[in-house]
């Protein structure tokens, strides 16, 4: 394994075992911190570093937005180069996008419209519209079929991980604790020996009443998992790329849950289609160590889809515009 810039193989394992987990005790730290053969300090001190560093882009519960009931719908423009880095700037200055990321394609720029309604997100798309003058194309998700990955340290043989369904049950009923709880997590954990009593400090909440909701809400599907989202591009995975099918409506769905089980793909879903000029339905994000390895992953999945794929394509990521994370 080549080891990225300013990364040591400590950092290594613990980027690696803690991307998702992290226990849900008084102490998380020094319970981690015993598996990795690190004390509690060295630990939290490791994980601020990397934060600061942009190696991780956050530590603590990732939640199923649309559980909280919420909404977010990947929107798409093309963007002429001479306006590029102005029209960036007016998307992502937009608390209601999440991500952005330049692509290579007529369709250049791809970004996430999270928001508590679908009035909302209208909103903001026909705002982008009204002041860019361009047109935003919607891509709401129709079904999810495999979210999740653990990346390595390197960028090599990423490694799949149990598939979790966004559709599978109703909006959970929250409170207002509730609410300031998430709230007080979702851009991530105090890093500190008892993070949990932390957060229910500032909230007015024990820490046994922090740890029961969090528990409750992992087994429910609202939060998926608990621990570090790595930044793929600064641990190895420079060819990070979101492959479209077109695949036939009566097999997509099978299709979709087979494809979101190879190993390299991190996310798959079913999209509509925009015609006439974009046929595809079926979206999976796909990541290599370089190029050659992601387009073995795609030639992979195209093999996989069989008769039932008439067209392809990969539309590589080529810059980060923004990424937040999707948030209440």
């Amino acid at each position: 394994m080549v080891m990225p810039d300013g990364l040591d193989a400590i950092d290594a394992r613990l980027i690696e075992q803690l991307q998702g987990g992290f226990p849900l005790s008084a102490r998380p730290f020094q319970a981690a911190g015993g598996r990795l053969g690190l004390a509690e300090a060295a630990l939290i001190g490791r994980l601020r570093a990397l934060l600061q560093n942009g190696v991780l882009t956050r530590f603590g519960p990732m939640f199923q937005i649309e559980r909280l009931g919420g909404r977010f719908v990947l929107a798409a423009m093309a963007v002429p180069e001479a306006r590029f880095d102005d029209v960036a700037a007016v998307v992502n200055a937009l608390p209601a996008v999440a991500h952005n990321y330049r692509r290579e394609h007529r369709l250049n720029m791809w970004f996430v419209l999270a928001a508590d309604s679908a009035a909302a997100i209208d909103a903001a798309r026909q705002g982008i519209e009204t002041v860019t003058g361009l047109t935003v194309r919607a891509f709401p998700k129709e079904r999810e079929y495999y979210v999740g990955m653990r990346f390595r340290v390197g960028g090599a043989s990423p490694v799949g991980a149990a598939p979790t369904s966004a559709a599978a049950g109703e909006a959970a009923t929250l409170t207002e604790a509730d609410r300031r709880l998430i709230q007080a997590t979702q851009a991530g954990l105090p890093l500190c020996s008892r993070p949990y009593q932390a957060v229910g400090k500032a909230l007015g909440l024990s820490e046994d009443d922090v740890l029961a909701r969090l528990a409750a809400w992992l087994e429910q599907g609202v939060i998926r998992r608990i621990g570090a989202v790595p930044n793929h591009y600064a641990i190895g995975y420079r060819a990070n790329g979101m492959a479209v099918f077109d695949v036939d409506d009566a097999a997509v769905d099978a299709l979709g849950e087979r494809l979101g089980g190879l190993d390299a793909v991190s996310h798959c879903y079913r999209r509509p289609r925009c015609l006439p000029d974009w046929p595809y339905n079926l979206f999976a994000m796909v990541h290599g160590q370089n190029r050659s390895a992601a387009l073995a992953a795609l030639a992979e999945a195209r093999a996989l889809l069989g008769e039932a794929c008439r067209s392809h394509d990969i539309l590589f990521s080529s810059r980060i515009l923004k990424k937040t994370g999707l948030r209440l």
